[in-house]
């Protein structure tokens, strides 16, 4: 019987496992040496923050595996033998696989400062990083963090709950402005400092300082500013981790090369999830995607391929969603930090500054291409359809309320949003004065 063996017990390769499983009596191995069973990363931060436990994110029980007939290694691949389709294990001697799938996930992404190996400097990405961080917190009462990103909030979050001053070095001229348009862009930074966090934009780590004992002491930024801190995050970002790849004859670049069916250079060997790198991404999404979702899709797709029914990876329109603080994001199609030619954009702010709603369409057609939404929710289902049927701006606006989610969502946003919508010159004051009845019912008058 066929072997699969699968390296990555992350949302991806488990996935890929449990299906497998669905669709097929194949023996199947997952291999990982970060913990015995399967856990949400997402929900790590959680777990530091007290509100949830360990156990509390594993999403099965222990014993599904072994009821299941999925069997699970502990332990590191040190070298893969594709001539021999063979594995040598740290410690565990060698497994063969008729089929291998690389789940390999990510490595904090490092840039090689001066002083990043010092002790109380760290990503955030595996479980044993949130042990370190455990471990690294203790006493401490400042924290530097570098990298305007989403791992970067999540550990600010996490270290304020504990008490500790953060400052948060972001080299943009806003928060996560290399992805995010200026208006979100200040929204967040607004948000951030709103919640205590020091935010020093246009700020980069230059070298991070170290005591006898070889413990961070202080950072030094580009405008030569000494910072005080007993704790440093490196959060500028994630890249695949493919270092188990490099004596292999598997093709990689910035990730592990696949084309539409996950399928690497070598035969029988699959890549998904974050260290997967799409040869020709389809239209609207990018070769590496490193997202949960992604992830757990892929491994879907191959499950079906490994089961004997070949199936190309379709995502579909991209999405993703987040949270900073305790403003939540989601974001459709494609919305750029600043407009591309021939597009135009609808931007709702509330009073507050604490919501905010874009719509980036075509000028000359007037189709949606992206949607950016903060502080409010709108239905995944609702605003992809409005993508994947091509939906214009206007068709959109009347059509708003479908997208309503929840209560937070109300009809006292929906006559903001066309209000500014009919002021701001895009044609509006001629579709509600034809469709009035229309935008009557949906807006409760």
């Amino acid at each position: 019987m066929k072997q699969v063996v699968i390296i990555g017990n992350g949302i991806s390769g488990i996935t890929a496992a449990r299906n497998i499983r669905k669709l097929s009596d194949l023996e199947i191995t997952v291999i990982s040496a970060e913990t015995d069973y399967f856990f949400s990363r997402t929900a790590l931060m959680y777990v530091f923050m007290g509100h949830m436990k360990f156990e509390h994110i594993k999403p099965y029980e222990d014993w599904f595996w072994k009821k299941n007939n999925i069997n699970l290694i502990n332990a590191y691949v040190n070298k893969i033998d594709v001539s021999e389709k063979k594995l040598y294990l740290s410690g565990a001697g060698t497994i063969e696989y008729s089929i291998l799938i690389l789940a390999l996930g990510s490595v904090t992404q490092m840039f090689g400062w001066p002083g990043q190996d010092l002790k109380g400097v760290q990503g955030l990405y595996s479980y044993q990083d949130l042990e370190l961080m455990e471990e690294n917190v203790i006493n401490v009462k400042h924290a530097v963090i570098t990298g305007g990103g989403l791992i970067g909030v999540e550990m600010a979050e996490m270290l304020m709950t504990r008490g500790v001053l953060v400052t948060f070095l972001v080299r943009e001229k806003g928060y996560w402005q290399n992805l995010l348009p200026e208006e979100e862009s200040q929204l967040v930074s607004r948000h951030l400092r709103s919640h205590g966090v020091e935010l020093k934009l246009e700020s980069e780590l230059e070298k991070i300082i170290g005591d006898e004992n070889g413990h961070v002491v202080s950072v030094k930024t580009n405008h030569g500013e000494i910072l005080d801190c007993e704790f440093v995050g490196l959060t500028a970002g994630v890249k695949p981790n493919i270092k188990l790849l490099e004596e292999t004859p598997v093709e990689t670049s910035k990730g592990i090369m696949v084309d539409l069916y996950l399928e690497t250079s070598v035969e029988d060997i699959y890549a998904i999830g974050d260290c997967a790198e799409m040869r020709m991404p389809e239209e609207g999404r990018i070769s590496i995607e490193a997202v949960w979702y992604a992830g757990r899709m892929m491994g879907e797709t191959i499950a079906h391929t490994v089961s004997g029914h070949k199936t190309a990876y379709k995502p579909g329109k991209w999405f993703n969603s987040a949270k900073f603080f305790d403003i939540e994001y989601q974001t459709y199609g494609n919305v750029g930090n600043v407009l591309h030619a021939g597009e135009d954009k609808f931007y709702w702010e509330d009073a507050s500054g604490t919501r905010c709603l874009k719509f980036v369409f075509d000028k000359e057609t007037n189709i949606l291409k992206g949607i950016n939404v903060f502080g409010l929710r709108m239905r995944h289902e609702v605003c992809d359809r409005w993508l994947r049927e091509n939906r214009t701006i206007f068709y959109v606006m009347e059509h708003l309320k479908e997208a309503d989610f929840n209560p937070e969502f109300s009809s006292k946003f929906d006559r903001e949003i066309l209000d500014k919508f009919n002021d701001g010159g895009f044609g509006a004051e001629v579709v509600l004065s034809k469709n009035q009845s229309v935008f009557s019912k949906f807006l409760g008058f």
